[in-house]
């Protein structure tokens, strides 16, 4: 499943509803690969809207919630100064679900994030392996990554 978002576009993709923040999806509601794409276009989206990065980190990360990436450990402090240069220089971006499966509230998929960062292409290939909260927010995740030569899934 492919999500492709320019923010430049007005309103969200159709699946995403119509509101001006999205918020996380449902997990009830969709299947895991759909609510991987959702989850990470939605909190995109939003991230590059006009809500501080606090507000926004907040409505799709539980107060506790703990990220290891390439085994680095991100607290939600850590997190937020991620996000603010991210808010400020990401341009177009996409998501490609490769595959997701779910069992519970746990989810494990490999995506790629094709994304524009001043002006430079980055792919980005993810392992992810997460615990979501019954209203779609992240509580845990353990995150491998890959550049990829652009062009490349």
């Amino acid at each position: 499943m492919t999500v492709r978002t320019n923010p430049d576009e007005q309103g969200p993709p159709e699946s995403l509803g119509s509101s001006e923040s999205f918020g996380p999806p449902d997990p009830a509601r969709v299947g895991p690969e759909q609510f991987v794409a959702e989850f990470f276009t939605a909190f995109t989206r939003d991230l590059l809207g006009g809500e501080d990065v606090e507000t926004v980190h907040d409505r799709y990360h539980t107060e506790d919630v703990v990220e290891i990436v390439d085994g680095n450990r991100w607290d939600r402090d850590r997190l937020v100064a991620h996000l603010r240069p991210v808010h400020r220089n990401l341009g177009d971006f996409s998501f490609h679900v490769h595959e997701a499966v779910r069992r519970g509230n746990r989810i494990a998929a490999r995506l790629t994030f094709h994304a524009v960062v001043r002006g430079n292409t980055v792919d980005t290939e993810i392992a992810l392996f997460g615990e979501f909260t019954d209203d779609g927010r992240l509580r845990r995740s353990h995150q491998l990554t890959r550049t990829l030569t652009a062009g490349r899934d």
